[in-house]
């Protein structure tokens, strides 16, 4: 790959401080949004016939696990497959609909610590290394960045909507 193709995948300094920013303060906002909730309000759903704060949480943590994984093999392997995963069927298990979060908040912690450890130190020539996703085709290591910098705060952001909709 050229330089100004690897250039062109490596986001700009200012770019992955942001980023990078949003990864290292999501778990800090992910425990402030169910600071002080009942199990009740955790239970309580999002919107009609969805996910509740409890899952979302689970789901966040876990979705930010599979994308560090997901990372190490696109940084370890050439041009690894990266395997699909049915987010719904795993929200639907007992242990995120009754489980309890503190755990979840825990490896969301330490799992964006890892990322940001971990992406802090790629390598200009490692940006332009790729994955390929079944369901979205090919994707880069800033790809992830990007995504996985703004899932975590969208849930998030789902969840302090709904306090502030019912008031608590």
């Amino acid at each position: 790959m050229t330089t100004a193709a690897l250039t062109a995948t490596c986001p700009a300094p200012a770019e992955l401080e942001r980023l990078l920013h949003r990864l290292r303060e999501l778990p800090g906002q992910a425990r402030e949004a169910v600071r002080g909730l009942t199990d009740a309000q955790l239970d309580t759903s999002l919107r009609p016939g969805g996910w509740t704060s409890r899952q979302v949480l689970h789901h966040v943590a876990e979705a930010h696990v599979v994308a560090f994984f997901r990372m190490k093999l696109l940084l370890t392997e050439a041009h690894p497959t990266v395997k699909p995963w049915d987010q719904d069927l795993w929200c639907a298990m007992e242990d995120e609909q009754q489980g309890a979060l503190e755990p979840s908040l825990r490896m969301l912690e330490g799992v964006h610590g890892r990322i940001v450890e971990l992406l802090s130190r790629v390598r200009l020539e490692q940006w332009g290394r790729t994955a390929f996703h079944p369901q979205y085709g090919v994707l880069t290591l800033r790809d992830f960045l990007v995504t996985y910098s703004g899932h975590g705060a969208h849930h998030v952001e789902q969840v302090v909507a709904l306090r502030r909709a019912k008031g608590w």
